[in-house]
């Protein structure tokens, strides 16, 4: 007799119980929506704010479904009627709230309470099939090139000041040439032997002006293109690590051309936030607090000062040190139960911290933090028209200053955030990587989400083709044991799309070809077990008989077929990237649930139909 023992039906009964209620919230479309969030993780959305929105939206003939304050109030999402009119209503809301403000596209899901409430969630789509966030990005390789230069004028004035060598402030031209004027040529020659040992790659000329002997220090063509490459890396490495912080599934962060980075998010369901995090290119910089004892060598500059009680500060022209030398980055709460933000710095940004501060006890560290924005302004075009532009701008203000008490090392804290949540989004900047030269929006756009909505169409008519197909071949030539294989197929489909969603797997258009794909070799099992079966009924074995040896010798076979097919899914995930891992995934996927569903679920079904038939004579196969 062919029977299993109750548990194993209650276990099979079980999983694709748990399986259809988790592939339910994939019947659940999302609502086109608009998401409204402020331009730092501190800016509180009102529902006066929120009001202005939606009230502009009225007259433009955008309908509203909905509108919602989310619950720690930092964003909005007003629910649209119709998916093709997200870009104008976005547009709209834009110019109704103004700058400080940043509007996206996005998705609301759908999804019941209760599914939501036991972690039931739709499957992640890629950009071509539900669209995303579509981001060029410049790199300004001619800042990065300059701030090497500061950085070179200040380590020769560290090295001249260290060996009594007088000299005037150093100069940088806008060739990023650096000119140092001494009082001596004696001064002038030690100064070229001092510096071009400790740099022997600079170039450099003297000449005289103005009764100064002056020495031109540049880098050579092959250090700027270096310098250049290095930033664009930096960047590349920086973006690359704050996309993975959104947890952004198969995101493409990838370099286009000598100064440009694409960035694509398909998929995402905050695209505010991922706009904030990826387009603020945001720097530390720690530098003393400037002294009238100082040297007159060290000169000062003003900074708005945001701790308590100061309008500005005065520091030091030369950082301590900058973000690149960060380490880790994380939150916490000091004594008194503010925000503060814990930094650990690389050996060498310990080394000169320490050096910095060691002799500066009792002087105050400030904490320069930079911030490079964009804002909209207007601008008259040469036929004269009002035009409104982008433009850069940066941002920089002092958001701690306290005292030395003793040198500092590798690790240390730094407070004056403001609330928990810019402290948070501060320590993730800082973990992700420091950008060495700021960037610019060249581009910015939604993909829109109708080509997403045919490609999902074609890709639900060649399910259905394919499963309709599969299924009437089965229903033909195996008869009752082919709508055993049908229910088994459909089984494995729930299964399938439970585990892609359970896991959070982003669907694309190469993922839906690999269910097509995993229809067809799903039956590839059944079709090997009823074969056998017919091959054990020609030789004259009983029914009973010719079921379990049907299952039982077949089962070598189905499980060194699958086993191959998988490990090619697995090498295909692992050498390839964004359409090619979306194929191996779901291939992968479909062939664990095809074997338990050909094997263990079909199985189960003739055991329960047939099994328990003593007076079974023939089988309709």
């Amino acid at each position: 007799m062919n029977k299993y023992p109750i548990w194993k039906y209650i276990l099979i009964l079980a999983v694709v119980a748990g399986a259809a209620i988790y592939a339910l919230p994939n019947i659940y479309p999302p609502d086109p929506a608009v998401q409204i969030s402020g331009e730092t993780s501190g800016t509180q959305i009102s529902q006066r704010l929120l009001d202005r929105a939606t009230g502009s939206l009225e007259p433009a003939g955008i309908g509203v479904v909905g509108a919602e304050i989310s619950a720690d109030g930092v964003s909005a999402l007003i629910r649209l009627s119709d998916r093709d009119q997200q870009l104008a209503a976005n547009k709209v809301i834009k110019e109704a709230l103004g700058d400080g403000y940043i509007v996206a596209l996005n998705l609301a899901p759908t999804t019941p309470d209760w599914l939501r409430d036991i972690g039931a969630q739709p499957m992640k789509l890629g950009l071509d099939l539900s669209g995303g966030v579509h981001f060029l990005m410049e790199v300004d390789i001619d800042a990065a090139v300059a701030a090497r230069a500061e950085g070179l004028g200040a380590q020769i004035r560290t090295q001249l000041l260290e060996e009594g060598i007088r000299y005037r402030t150093p100069e940088i031209s806008d060739s990023n040439q650096v000119t140092i004027g001494f009082r001596t040529t004696e001064d002038r020659t030690a100064a070229r032997a001092l510096i071009t040992e400790q740099n022997p790659d600079l170039l450099v000329d003297t000449s005289e002006d103005a009764g100064l002997f002056n020495l031109e220090f540049s880098y050579t063509e092959v250090s700027i293109r270096e310098i250049e490459e290095r930033a664009l890396n930096q960047n590349l490495t920086a973006l690359k690590n704050r996309v993975n912080e959104l947890g952004v599934a198969e995101p493409l962060v990838q370099r286009q051309g000598s100064n440009r980075i694409v960035v694509e998010l398909p998929g995402i369901q905050d695209t505010a936030e991922a706009k904030r995090i990826i387009g603020k290119t945001a720097n530390l910089e720690f530098r003393l607090e400037h002294s009238t004892t100082t040297s007159a060598f060290y000169e000062d500059f003003e900074f708005s000062n945001t701790t308590v009680g100061q309008g500005t500060a005065r520091l030091d022209r030369d950082p301590i040190l900058t973000g690149e030398l960060v380490t880790d980055a994380s939150t916490g709460f000091d004594e008194n139960g503010r925000p503060q933000v814990n930094i650990t710095l690389s050996s060498d940004g310990g080394t000169l911290m320490h050096r910095s501060t060691r002799d500066a006890v009792g002087r105050r560290m400030a904490v320069l933090f930079i911030e490079f924005k964009s804002r909209s302004v207007e601008q008259i075009d040469e036929n004269g028209e009002v035009q409104i532009v982008l433009e850069s701008y940066s941002d920089e203000k002092v958001i701690s200053l306290a005292t030395i008490q003793s040198a500092l090392g590798v690790s240390f804290r730094i407070t004056g955030s403001g609330s928990q949540a810019e402290a948070s989004e501060l320590a993730l900047l800082l973990r992700a990587g420091a950008l060495a030269a700021p960037m610019t929006f060249v581009e910015e756009r939604t993909v829109g989400p109708s080509l997403g909505a045919e490609n999902v169409a074609a890709g639900i008519t060649s399910i259905q083709i394919g499963l309709g197909l599969v299924i009437l071949f089965m229903l033909v030539y195996y008869r009752a044991f082919g709508v055993i294989a049908t229910v088994a197929l459909s089984a494995n489909l729930v299964l399938l799309t439970a585990v892609m969603s359970i896991i959070g797997a982003t669907l694309t258009l190469p993922g839906i070809a690999g269910i097509v794909l995993t229809l067809g070799m799903a039956v590839d099992a059944n079709v090997l077990i009823f074969s056998r079966i017919r091959e054990e009924l020609k030789n004259g074995s009983p029914p009973q008989a010719a079921i379990k040896a049907g299952y039982d010798l077949a089962l070598s076979t189905i499980v060194d077929a699958n086993l191959t097919t998988l490990i090619v899914a697995l090498i295909l995930y692992l050498i390839g990237s964004g359409p090619v891992q979306g194929f191996a995934v779901t291939l992968a996927v479909g062939i664990l649930t095809s074997m338990f569903t050909a094997i263990l679920g079909s199985r189960a079904l003739v055991n329960l139909t047939m099994g328990r038939r003593k007076d079974l004579k023939t089988l309709w196969i």
